[in-house]
């Protein structure tokens, strides 16, 4: 496993680095027209576009058809990718931490609420997008992953409302925001899990070539 998540490190260091660098600046600048902290809504998605990188990559250099020899099993080749994509998520929640950390410290507007809240809600939409397009990615050409992904993250926006509106139908979410949110969270948690078992199943079943 440690051997895989290297290997996909390696692959998309570059891309891992710029988009690393991309959220920093990009948070310094929204704090001119946005709220700085809401650039954590945005960063667990635009990290996480290494793993179709990945898998992309893998695809074109037959890497699946090597691995397949080796002493792993397909359920950690999966995992591999799935704890790749939480890894990255993760990054990308950091570094979009620095521009906020910076701007608490210069005593600007930052509330712990705030960083909950939109921290919350990104790491919702990565897990609801990647649950989503990890599995269609071994289901479909993985040249056309990435784009699945893009689609994907717009589909876990309408499903996190879906998820809200729901709440609120029990609690008044203006009054409880936080919990909801963090109730949103532990179902992206669930869904991300289901996805890995499905995608596990799919890439067990799948003819490697």
């Amino acid at each position: 496993m440690k051997g895989i998540l290297l290997k996909d490190l390696y692959i998309a260091k570059s891309n891992i680095l710029v988009t690393v660098v991309s959220l920093i600046v990009l948070g310094f600048g929204l704090s001119f027209l946005l709220e700085t902290s809401a650039l954590l809504m945005l960063a667990p998605a635009a990290s996480t576009t290494a793993v179709f990188i990945s898998i992309t990559s893998d695809a074109a250099s037959k890497w699946n058809k090597n691995v397949i020899a080796m002493p792993i099993s397909r359920s950690q080749i999966i995992g591999g990718k799935y704890s790749f994509y939480i890894i990255l998520a993760v990054l990308g929640t950091a570094a979009a931490l620095i521009p906020c950390g910076i701007f608490a410290l210069l005593d600007i507007d930052i509330t712990t609420q705030a960083l909950c809240l939109y921290g919350a809600a990104g790491m919702s939409e990565a897990l609801f997008a990647g649950g989503v397009s990890l599995p269609c990615a071994y289901l479909s050409d993985p040249e056309k992953s990435q784009i699945i992904f893009m689609l994907s993250f717009m589909a876990s926006t309408g499903i996190i409302a879906g998820l809200i509106l729901f709440i609120n139908l029990f609690i008044p979410v203006k009054d409880h925001i936080l919990f909801a949110f963090y109730t949103v969270l532990a179902i992206a948690l669930i869904c991300f899990f289901i996805s890995f078992k499905i995608a596990v199943k799919i890439y067990q079943k799948q003819d490697i070539i």
